[in-house]
């Protein structure tokens, strides 16, 4: 009988196949560049091993791409065709259940493969990757609280379980925790993305600014071979210095580094959600604060069209919206919107989230585009409770808050306006009159 890293058992076909889905395992965690390779050299080892089409089915789901479910699902089918123990099959079930447009089921399995095997690392972090993205942190730090006696630094992987606890406290308020465990995490490996990202949260959620950028500078050279997170951790420097009012700066990390335009290879880029969040998000920041974006927007604009339709992820609507409307296509952002509707007629959980939060966020955000701040905030407003259901971070789902109180003011709506402060005030220790997207808005009412 093999056994993973963490002493899990494997059904493999040699130590050497075992020591392969440990590697492919660590560049998971790690958000290597060569993460697929790793997992290639998995299957190539052993083409028999169940996990290795698991992983091949998770990582086509991790995109949110509608056309990589095919994808998903052949390879779901070749891990089923395949002998495999008890934990493996629960894994099938979880992936089944995830392609199936059922992701709160894949993470009740999840929940339970945890329960039995609180060292299994690739059910672990699929979970925490899912209740992300459905806003589910409370599910988040449940989990990763669950584990932790099962954990010490002499295990492999263990930065990886204190990156995760120190994402999920941040996302559930306790910075005090997330820190400790995101420091722990990089003093361990001062090259783990995942967890500079969660301290680089808990230092935006502080308004450590000037803190923030530093541990970004001081990190950054350790980051060689990682894969697209490493512009998420940019977006995030870019959002330190707008807080700054650095508006320039932003613009030159927009162009040198998170979307890269400087390089001919920016144009090929795929339509990744992240990377389409983080640009789009940034580019309607600074148009909120009058700053010019010039042709920016055209390339996302172009991958929106390209995307209409695909609804897998609800966070992500809003931002294709961003990109058609602010370059003034009319008729395709009227299509997503059909789309989007249509999608959000079903009687699943996911479609559920978009009707009740993805669609009014990405109406909201086109209303916003033709000066129409009345209906924004009639469309927004019995909806903000609903927002966190799509899925993101605080900091990235600040941009909607912000989309809310710029329309309250410009249509006069003081009320709505002062609940706008109120929830932003709610929400971070950092006060709005010290957040550049509710600055003016705080200086203007009482709340």
């Amino acid at each position: 009988m093999y056994t993973d890293a963490q002493g899990n058992a494997l059904t493999v076909a040699s130590a050497e196949a075992a020591r392969a889905f440990d590697h492919a395992i660590e560049g998971f965690l790690k958000y290597r560049f060569d993460a697929g390779l790793r997992l290639k050299a998995f299957i190539t080892a052993d083409p028999s091993a169940p996990l290795g089409q698991v992983m091949a089915g998770s990582f086509a789901m991790l995109a949110y791409d509608r056309g990589l479910l095919g994808r998903a699902a052949g390879s779901l089918a070749k891990a089923q065709a395949l002998p495999a123990n008890a934990r493996e099959k629960a894994h099938m079930a979880a992936l089944s259940a995830w392609i199936d447009g059922t992701p709160e089921k894949a993470l009740s399995v999840w929940e339970q493969i945890v329960a039995e095997h609180p060292r299994d690392l690739l059910a672990f972090r699929l979970h925490h990757f899912c209740a992300f993205w459905m806003g589910a942190p409370e599910r988040m730090v449940t989990l990763v609280e669950q584990v932790m006696p099962a954990w010490s630094d002499e295990t492999a992987g263990y930065g990886s379980v204190l990156a995760c606890r120190c994402f999920a406290h941040e996302e559930t308020g306790s910075y005090t925790i997330a820190e400790h465990a995101g420091r722990d995490a990089v003093a361990l490996d001062r090259g783990d993305l995942w967890a500079a990202h969660g301290v680089a949260h808990v230092l935006e959620m502080q308004g450590r600014r000037a803190e923030g950028l530093d541990w970004i500078a001081a990190l950054e050279p350790n980051w060689d071979g990682g894969n697209n997170l490493m512009h998420h951790l940019w977006w995030h420097q870019a959002m330190f210095m707008a807080e700054q009012r650095d508006f320039d700066g932003v613009l030159r990390l927009y162009d040198t580094r998170f979307r890269n335009r400087e390089s001919k290879v920016h144009l090929a880029q795929p339509d990744l959600y992240i990377d389409v969040q983080n640009a789009a998000s940034m580019l309607f920041r600074l148009q909120l604060r009058g700053i010019a974006v010039g042709d920016r927007w055209e390339e996302l604009a172009e991958k929106a069209e390209a995307r209409i339709g695909d609804t897998l992820s609800a966070f992500t609507q809003p931002h294709w919206m961003m990109a058609l409307a602010a370059s003034g296509r009319r008729d395709a952002a009227a299509r997503m919107l059909t789309a989007l509707e249509d999608a959000a007629r079903g009687n699943t959980h996911h479609a559920r989230i978009l009707r009740d939060a993805a669609l009014p966020a990405t109406r909201a955000v086109a209303l916003h585009a033709e000066g129409r701040h009345d209906e924004v905030c009639d469309i927004l407003r019995p909806a903000l409770g609903d927002l966190h259901r799509l899925g993101g971070s605080h900091a990235q789902q600040d941009v909607l808050e912000q989309i809310f109180v710029d329309s309250a003011m410009k249509a006069g709506r003081q009320a709505d306006a002062r609940l706008a402060l109120e929830r932003a005030a709610a929400k971070s220790p950092v006060p709005p009159a010290r957040r550049v997207g509710f600055a003016e808005a705080a200086l203007a009412v009482a709340y």
